[in-house]
């Protein structure tokens, strides 16, 4: 056994602490309070040498460990302070000790970025999945549900950070099995293994295809699956439907964009800023679709703001892909002729293009989420203000502070809030 693999699995028994919270109950968090004293104390030895990594061995201290024990720590104080829950203490806690142990035996034998992350995944949803049958004595499709979210969000996090984040990532990836608890989703077993299947199969489509990298296809994958578990099978859809088709544009003619520089990098292949740019109002719409009755808002409005936001995205990018291929761009604030690939510049083309984009996501909405014609329309129009709002922000406040991440972020949410709030005008508060 490799140093490098003793260590993982040195870092997964570790993990294995989380599962006396049951016994210790309000004092989850003690057995992390003797780890964090360990690696505080500790500075030479097998032991040492046993958790450190080379970071740690350059400063003669186990900061990696410390900082994992910290963090677990702090998911424990929360267990009685917030009524966090064993379980999704459990899940968060062993999601990454093992995940970081099945990607290290993953790379024993093939050192590639996806296997590495297929291997953490894998080992990380049996580490989640376990710790909470064994904490409650049953399995249920919500340990399930909570497990799989758990390991999509570790492993995309362990691929945008290193071991030194562990704190980061056990904290956030805590923070979400608090949150899924929270809003206690009751799904099926039919429909968790459906999420799994189609999200993993589209999610290989899009790597194998190029149409997005390994972080971009994790991230693709975990918002695949909250949309169908929380939202249900035309959410999924509608999502799938800006994924594969936005994808496909990116492709588009791509010799010819790289030539005028106006080209996605790594060859077309999105990664998760610009996937989570583009769904994250889509994302916090479905969040509160799935909070119900708990929020004095129609869940008919978060849908409406969940197409809209969608129909942004696919017009934004349809515009830009399709768009700048034709010529001559115009700023739209001042509607001067500027070189391809200005931000904010726009052409008739690439205009057109975009709205088709919305209208498509209008038409599936409609087909798919049950909305009347009217609403139909109403996301349409909400594609429409978040495509413009895009192109408006490109040309003013895009550079310096503000990236093209932040950009599709806020026209997204503003595409998505002019639909809801344009049903809210009209009254239109409900399928």
């Amino acid at each position: 056994m490799t140093p490098p693999l003793r260590r993982a699995v040195a870092y997964a028994l570790v993990s294995t602490f989380a599962l006396a919270a049951p016994l210790l109950g309000r004092f989850a968090a003690a057995p992390f309070v003797v780890v964090a004293a360990f690696a505080y104390v500790v500075t030479d030895g097998p032991a040492f040498r046993l958790f450190a990594y080379p970071w740690d061995e350059n400063d003669g201290r186990l900061r990696t460990l410390l900082g994992f024990a910290l963090a677990a720590i702090g998911l424990g104080v929360l267990v009685p302070a917030v009524d966090l829950g064993v379980g999704a203490f459990v899940a968060a806690v062993l999601a990454l000790g093992y995940g970081d142990f099945g990607r290290r035996l993953v790379l024993e034998y093939r050192a590639d970025a996806f296997a590495g992350s297929v291997g953490f995944v894998a080992a990380s949803l049996v580490g989640a999945l376990l710790g909470q049958v064994v904490v409650a004595a049953a399995v249920t499709p919500s340990m399930a549900f909570l497990a799989v979210s758990a390991a999509l969000l570790a492993g995309l996090l362990r691929e945008t950070f290193t071991e030194r984040d562990y704190p980061y990532v056990v904290l956030s990836v805590g923070l979400l099995c608090w949150l899924l608890a929270a809003l206690a989703p009751a799904p099926s077993w039919t429909r968790i293994v459906a999420a799994v299947a189609l999200t993993v199969v589209f999610g290989g489509l899009s790597y194998g295809l190029g149409a997005a990298s390994v972080t971009g296809m994790l991230t693709g994958v975990f918002l695949g699956v909250l949309a169908l578990v929380l939202g249900g099978y035309g959410w999924f859809a509608v999502l799938v439907t800006f994924f594969a088709v936005g994808g496909l544009a990116s492709k588009y003619r791509y010799d010819e964009k790289a030539d005028i520089g106006v080209a996605e990098e790594n060859d077309g292949a999105r990664g998760s800023g610009n996937v989570l740019g583009n769904s994250l109002a889509a994302l916090l719409a479905l969040l509160g679709y799935a909070a119900g009755p708990a929020l004095p808002v129609p869940g008919a409005l978060f849908a409406l703001a969940f197409a809209g936001s969608v129909a942004t995205a696919l017009a934004d990018t349809l515009s830009s892909e399709i768009g700048t291929l034709y010529g001559p761009p115009h700023l739209l604030t001042t509607f001067e002729t500027v070189p391809p690939g200005t931000d904010g510049a726009v052409t008739w083309q690439g205009e057109l293009a975009g709205l088709a984009g919305a209208l498509v996501v209008a038409a599936l909405a409609g087909a798919l989420l049950g909305f009347s014609t009217t609403g139909a329309a109403l996301v349409l129009a909400g594609g429409v203000v978040g495509m413009t709002v895009d192109s408006l922000a490109g040309a003013t406040i895009e550079g310096g502070y503000v990236g093209n991440q932040g950009v599709n972020a806020l026209a997204t949410c503003c595409g998505g809030l002019a639909s809801a709030l344009l049903a809210a005008a009209i009254g239109l508060v409900a399928f």
